[in-house]
C-alpha cells in the first residue's frame, strides 16, 4: 500500500477516537446533569450527513467536513450559532438553566478525557514496553554536529557534551532536539571546561529554514572497517573487517568526523594508518587516499548493543510494572503537555520565527509513519491528544476554553455574560479559528510547492 495513503488511514483512524471521545467529554457530564443533547457529530454535517440516527432525544451522525466533532447542547450558545432558541424562555433542561458549576464541568469535560486518554496511552506503552535511550551522560567524546551552520548558530561544536537546557540535566540523547527547541539556554563541557550559554532567540527559525536538517546533531560514528570495496585503489591492503582506527599520521581519527579533514588533507597521498584489531591489537597500516580523499573501504555500522559493548555509549534500560507505569504514564503526559506549552509560547513571539513552523493537516498527518506501526501510531495519538487538550482550554470564544472564562467570569463575579455578548463573542472567535486554520494549512502548501 502507497505509504502516503497509509498515513492517511492512520490520521483519520487517530482524529475520529480523539474527536468522538473529546465529545462523549462533554456528552456524559450534561448527561448525568439532565441536559439535553441534541446532536453528537463525528466531523461536520454542513448542509448534510454522511450518515445519521435518532436514538431518544439525540441525533448521532457523521458529517462530511473532517475539520472536528461536535455536540450540540440545548440552551447554548455553540458553533451551530442556533439563536432563535436562545430568544425563547430557557427550558429546565438547557444548558443556560443548569448552575455555573454544571456548564462548567460540561465544557472542561472534552479537554479532561483528551489529557486523561494521552496518559493512559503513556501508561499502556510504559507497563507493555518499558523505556529504553541513550544516556546523555554517557557519550564517550560528546556529539557530532553533522550540519555546522545549525551548530555554530547554537554555539555547539563536535565533541562537546551537552549537559542541560535552561539549567535541566538532559537524560537521554532522543530528548535533545525538543529541549533545544523549547530551551533558551544551553550548558555544555567542552575540552574539560564547563560553559554556559544563551540560545538564539531565532534558533528555531534557523532550524526551520531547512525542515531536512533540524536533527543536526547526531552520535558520533566510530571509523570501523567493514571491508574494502572491490577494485579500491587500496585492495590488497591489510585492512580487516572489525579494524577499529585510532589515528591517521599520527593524528587522532576514532570517529568518522576527525578522518574527513585528515584525508582531505591528505588527497593522492600516502597515510600511516594505525588500527586496532578486534583481538585487541595494535598495527600500522600504510594506504593511499585517493582524489576524492577517499581510502575505498566500506564502513561497518553498529547496532545500539555493539556501540554499548564497545563503550561508547550506555543504554538505559527500564521495565515497569503496572503500578509503577502509572505514574510514569501521569509523568510523560505532563512533561508532554509542558513542553508543548512551551513551543506555543515561542509561536506567539514572533521574534522566535517559530510560527513559520505551524502546520495543518498535512503537517499533522505526516507525524504517523509511513508504515504501519501500533507504537508509533498510539505515541503519535497521544501527542495529538494532548496538543487537542492545550489548545481546546485556550481562552478563545468557540473553544471550550472561552465557554470557560466566561464560566468562571461569572461565578467570581457573579454576573451573566449576556446572550447577546456571548454570540457576539462567538462569533469573533470562529473568525480567529478560520483565520489559524488558513494560516496553518497555507504554511503547509507553502512548504510543498517551494521547498
Amino acid at each position: 500500500m502507497n505509504p502516503i495513503v497509509i498515513q492517511v488511514i492512520q490520521f483519520f483512524l487517530s482524529l475520529s477516537i480523539l474527536i468522538v471521545l473529546h465529545e462523549l467529554g462533554h456528552f456524559i457530564p450534561a448527561k448525568l446533569f439532565k441536559t439535553r443533547v441534541e446532536k453528537f457529530y463525528l466531523f461536520f454535517d454542513v448542509k448534510f450527513s454522511l450518515f445519521k440516527k435518532k436514538i431518544g432525544e439525540t441525533v448521532y451522525g457523521i458529517g462530511w467536513l473532517p475539520l472536528g466533532g461536535y455536540v450540540k447542547i440545548s440552551g447554548m450558545i455553540d458553533e451551530s450559532m442556533d439563536t432563535e432558541q436562545m430568544k425563547e424562555e430557557p427550558k429546565p433542561w438547557e444548558f443556560r438553566s443548569k448552575p455555573a458549576w454544571q456548564r462548567l464541568i460540561i465544557m472542561l469535560g472534552g479537554v479532561t478525557v483528551n489529557f486523561v486518554l494521552a496518559v493512559i496511552i503513556y501508561i499502556g506503552m510504559a507497563y507493555q514496553y518499558g523505556d529504553q535511550y541513550v544516556r546523555m551522560d554517557s557519550l564517550k567524546d560528546g556529539v557530532w554536529v553533522v550540519e555546522k551552520n545549525i551548530g555554530d548558530k547554537a554555539g555547539i561544536q563536535t565533541g562537546d557534551k551537552i549537559l542541560a537546557v535552561d539549567g535541566n540535566t538532559l537524560e537521554s540523547f532522543r530528548s535533545v532536539y525538543l529541549e533545544l527547541i523549547n530551551g533558551n539556554s544551553i550548558t555544555i563541557e567542552r575540552d574539560g571546561q564547563v560553559l554556559e550559554q544563551e540560545l538564539p532567540v531565532d534558533f528555531i527559525a534557523t532550524l526551520l529554514e531547512d525542515e531536512d536538517k533540524v536533527r543536526f546533531l547526531s552520535m558520533r560514528q566510530p571509523f570501523i572497517v567493514q571491508e574494502v570495496s572491490k577494485g579500491s585503489h587500496n585492495e590488497g591492503v591489510d585492512f580487516r573487517e572489525g579494524d577499529a582506527v585510532l589515528a591517521i599520521n599520527g593524528k587522532p581519527a576514532n570517529y568518522l568526523d576527525q578522518v574527513t579533514p585528515i584525508l582531505e588533507a591528505n588527497k593522492n597521498q600516502e597515510v600511516n594508518v594505525l588500527v586496532q584489531r578486534e583481538n585487541g591489537g595494535e598495527q600500522l597500516v600504510v594506504a593511499k587516499v585517493n582524489e576524492d580523499a577517499k581510502l575505498g573501504i566500506g564502513l561497518k555500522g553498529l547496532t545500539p548493543e555493539e556501540y554499548e559493548a564497545k563503550g561508547y555509549l550506555k543504554i538505559e534500560e527500564i521495565e515497569y510494572s503496572f503500578l509503577e507505569a502509572i505514574p510514569a504514564g501521569i509523568n510523560k503526559g505532563v512533561e508532554t503537555l509542558t513542553g508543548y506549552a512551551k513551543q506555543l509560547k515561542k509561536i506567539f513571539n514572533p521574534s522566535t520565527g517559530a510560527y513559520k513552523g505551524v502546520g495543518g493537516f498535512a503537517a499533522i498527518g505526516s507525524m504517523f509513519p509511513p508504515t504501519w506501526d501500533w507504537v508509533a501510531f498510539w505515541s503519535t495519538t497521544a501527542l495529538i491528544s494532548i496538543i487537542l487538550a492545550f489548545m481546546n482550554i485556550l481562552p478563545i470564544p468557540a473553544l471550550d476554553g472561552g465557554h470557560v472564562m466566561f464560566l468562571l467570569y461569572e461565578m467570581v463575579s457573579g454576573r451573566k455574560p449576556s446572550d447577546k455578548f456571548l454570540e457576539y463573542a462567538q462569533m469573533v472567535g470562529f473568525f480567529l479559528l478560520i483565520a489559524l486554520l488558513l494560516f496553518a494549512n497555507g504554511n503547509d502548501l507553502y512548504k510543498a510547492v517551494f521547498k
